[in-house]
């Protein structure tokens, strides 16, 4: 039975002058929520999403205005704020505009000087042009490679939640100890290609912190709540060793709360008990060695590190937000600013020092990965915004759409839209800027990446935009330079060697995924979501699936395997009041929808190892058959969520849920909810009958294929 539309507003016919405005700075006036339906957006979603453009449509008279200014603008200029040649494709449409005998000049960012466009390296430089009749103009040229290399060997991997990963030595949540020894472990014994873990982006400190991965304060450094503290050099010079023995003790509290007496991870005592030891170690005086490797670490990343740490240090004395600061404050490049960051002088180099620190056990993580003889090693995931009260969103501001937040429309399945708090960025300032924030948070992220998810890919095309103070239903679409945002990401990925995959899951704007795949992104295919949604509705056999995907049986979004197959996720939502339905009818559809999937699996062969033969419970052979399925798909990329290699029945996340339900707070947990540690993990006959599963369905379509490429 179909879901219910979802109410819409009465249409509402714009202003012809309006709707071309809107155009012109690619606000969207409609939005289509399936091929036979448009919404038209209202006039003052449109207006207000101009606004935050820095264009007046209050009135007819604005709006005319601000168009006459934008059609002379476009008509007069040269060129656009920033063009991308493709190497080996054609001219660019822009370049191929320019007037006859213009003249074009190159300063490359390797500071070489070229006539035309020809021949280039790849990356961001300065583009002249002179036309005949002496107008100028410059532009940020992109030269990005055509895509990016497909992985040459087909792997299998672990997917999980690092925080909720504890291992016997954690200080209460899983850290990147834990992250290098479970790359170890599963690269050398498991024989996995990959680990993905969810955003390890800085958090907005302040109790509560906000839990979620996905809201961090700043995206281009990490947190240091993620610290192995006893690896960090300094910690076997500290000048208290008893106040050590203290911190470890109270350490041995959090992990046994966490691990024996049901706890829920507590992030905030977390990082309460690991500031206090850093603080300690901050004490130690660093060696030469390491003194010159954290000048490097500074050196390199320069102003915007000094940034983050001036605004760490400014929140302890002010509070997180910083609209709430001082006014002279609340700008990173005022005088009172500086001042304040000469005064904190110390709390800033506390804070520069434990970004470095996360940094390289960051990248040890991954050498650990690599060296275990995984083709792909870490996969990091990058969070399709940040907080409003961030790090990022004080230091970059102008590059933020003031009044506005990232959401998105009415569905079949949320009436209401989503508002997801995050401010997006200014599509017009990022053009202007030759995309450097992004370049800069790219090559952040890609120092210590393997390859790296990005949550939410079609953010790179358009974005719901939702005025502050106002529903999700009352915002509007705004478009990004989709091929620029796309550029960048090619340019640093290829620059890295690193694989890229796009979360493309839910409503997909037409052309986004054949865009994606035509630049070497991969997608992401969830097996549940996997059917034939033009035909007959049915499972996709698996020689119908994309190949240029990572698949997978669930995320952290979704009920995990075993809940799925028992039912327990709609028991879960009934005891919340989250069903919009009787459960009844709740319990039948999902019963229906199980119910095909195994009869697909097991028409495939694919269900077998049931009590009858080997003894395995039916639950357990479920599991691996849905895992022998991916194998059998032509997918580049299949990853086991971890915490179903254990039967663990509880989303790590209920979307829809705040103090409901304890989100980003559990721990990798057995069927019946006891806590699973890394040790445990490695040493699990379940666990290592659903990693032999995936090897025996991996050689075979290796066979199967006549080699162990995949070109």
């Amino acid at each position: 039975m179909p879901a219910a539309q979802p109410a819409e507003p009465p249409a509402e016919d714009l202003p012809e002058e309006l709707t071309r405005l809107a155009a012109l700075h690619g606000v969207a006036t409609s939005y289509r929520p399936s091929p036979d339906r448009t919404v038209q957006a209202s006039a003052t979603a449109v207006t207000l999403a101009l606004a935050a453009l820095g264009v007046d449509a209050d009135t007819p008279g604005a709006v005319r205005a601000a168009l006459t200014a934008r059609e002379t603008e476009l008509r007069e200029r040269l060129l656009p704020p920033t063009v991308v040649r493709w190497e080996g494709g054609g001219t660019p449409d822009a370049l191929a505009a320019l007037p006859a005998g213009t003249r074009l000049r190159v300063d490359t960012e390797q500071g070489e000087q070229h006539d035309g466009v020809e021949r280039l390296p790849p990356g961001v430089h300065r583009l002249t042009a002179t036309a005949p009749d002496g107008r100028t103009a410059e532009a940020h040229l992109i030269v990005a490679p055509a895509r990016l290399p497909t992985p040459a060997v087909r792997s299998y991997g672990l997917l999980v939640q690092l925080y909720s990963l504890l291992s016997r030595r954690s200080w209460g949540m899983g850290d990147l100890g834990d992250l290098g020894e479970l790359a170890a472990w599963a690269g050398r014994a498991l024989g996995a290609g990959f680990v993905q873990v969810n955003p390890l982006h800085a958090a907005v400190p302040g109790a509560p912190t906000d839990p979620s991965p996905y809201r961090p304060s700043s995206r281009r450094f990490p947190d240091p709540v993620h610290l192995r503290v006893e690896e960090v050099p300094e910690f076997a010079y500290v000048t208290d060793p008893e106040r050590a023995r203290a911190l470890r003790e109270r350490a041995r509290r959090l992990r046994e709360g966490v691990l024996e007496k049901d706890a829920l991870i507590d992030r905030d005592a977390v990082w309460e008990l690991k500031r206090d030891a850093l603080e300690l170690l901050h004490q130690v005086p660093l060696g030469p060695g390491r003194r010159a490797a954290y000048c490097d670490y500074l050196a390199a990343r320069g102003t915007a590190l000094e940034d983050h740490a001036t605004w760490c240090a400014l929140a302890e004395v002010h509070g997180s937000d910083w609209h709430r600061w001082p006014e002279g404050l609340r700008d990173p490049r005022s005088a009172a600013t500086d001042r304040a960051r000469r005064e904190l002088m110390d709390r800033v180099d506390f804070h520069s020092r434990l970004t470095w620190l996360t940094d390289t056990q960051l990248t040890a993580a991954q050498r650990t990965a690599r060296e275990a003889g995984m083709p792909v090693g870490i996969i990091h995931d990058l969070a399709v915004g940040v907080h409003p009260r961030g790090a990022d969103s004080w230091a970059q501001q102008q590059y933020f759409a003031a009044g506005m937040s990232v959401g998105a429309p009415p569905d079949a399945f949320n009436s209401r839209g989503q508002d997801w708090g995050l401010p997006p960025w200014r599509p017009d300032r990022l053009a202007e800027s030759g995309y450097a924030p992004f370049r800069e948070l790219l090559r952040g992220l890609f120092r210590y990446a393997g390859a790296l998810r990005v949550d939410h890919v079609m953010g790179l095309f358009r974005l719901w935009w939702v005025p502050e103070g106002r529903p999700p239903t009352e915002g509007t679409y705004v478009h990004y330079d989709a091929e620029a945002m796309l550029a960048v990401l090619v340019l640093e990925a290829d620059r890295a060697g690193a694989v890229v995959i796009g979360e493309d899951l839910g409503t997909v704007e037409p052309g986004v995924r054949e865009a994606l795949r035509e630049r070497g992104v991969l997608g992401t295919s969830v097996l549940w979501f996997e059917r034939d949604w033009t035909g007959d509705g049915r499972p996709l056999p698996p020689e119908r699936w994309r190949a240029d995907c990572l698949a997978t049986a669930t995320t952290h979004d979704l009920p995990s395997t075993a809940a799925r197959l028992t039912g327990a996720h709609v028991e879960l939502r009934d005891r919340l009041g989250l069903l919009t339905r009787p459960l009844e009818e709740e319990r039948a559809e999902a019963a229906a929808d199980t119910a095909e999937w195994l009869e697909v699996l097991a028409g495939l062969g694919l269900l077998r190892g049931t009590g009858g033969d080997t003894g395995t419970p039916a639950e357990e052979a479920e599991i691996q058959a849905v895992h022998r399925f991916l194998l059998r798909t032509p997918a580049r990329m299949a990853g086991i969520w971890l915490p179903d290699a254990v039967g663990d029945r509880r989303p790590q996340n209920l979307p829809g849920t705040w103090d409901q339900y304890p989100n980003w707070r559990l721990p990798v947990a057995d069927a019946e909810g006891r806590p699973v540690t890394l040790e445990d993990l490695a040493a699990s006959p379940r666990l290592h009958a659903l990693v032999d599963v995936v090897r025996d369905a991996a050689g075979d379509a290796v066979r199967g294929r006549g080699g162990v490429r995949d070109d």
